[in-house]
């Protein structure tokens, strides 16, 4: 895999591990921030059981994606990077036409671009 493909796929860790961070540890003051006006400030307390299951999701997605950086043979890397970041392409889709449109600029867009440039 490329080095831009490889750079793509870490920044998309990243990310998700911050979205872990956030919704498992963070939820009522990160989460606050980020979810602003999309949810009432009364509603973060009830749901934080909630949104730490979701954490622990964007969390696999994460390792997935740092363990196709580690996988030495060449397809096999390939193919496990496709594989995560289709779930975080198919996540940023559901996410973008169910909750925020602003979830496709920031979570499908990065992987279907990601998934570009490991097939180039």
């Amino acid at each position: 895999m490329n080095i831009i493909a490889q750079i793509i796929i870490a920044i998309i860790a990243l990310e998700h591990l911050y979205i872990l961070y956030m919704e498992m540890f963070a939820w009522e003051t990160l989460g606050k921030k980020t979810f602003k006006g999309a949810l009432p400030d009364e509603l973060f307390r009830p749901t934080k059981t909630l949104a730490a299951n979701q954490g622990l999701y964007n969390g696999f997605l994460s390792a997935g994606l740092i363990w196709s950086l580690l996988i030495s043979n060449h397809q096999w890397q390939i193919y496990t990077a496709i594989f995560f970041l289709t779930c975080v392409l198919i996540a940023g889709l559901y996410g973008a036409f169910t909750a925020s449109k602003k979830i496709f600029f920031v979570q499908a867009l990065p992987a279907l671009i990601g998934i570009i440039v490991v097939h180039l």
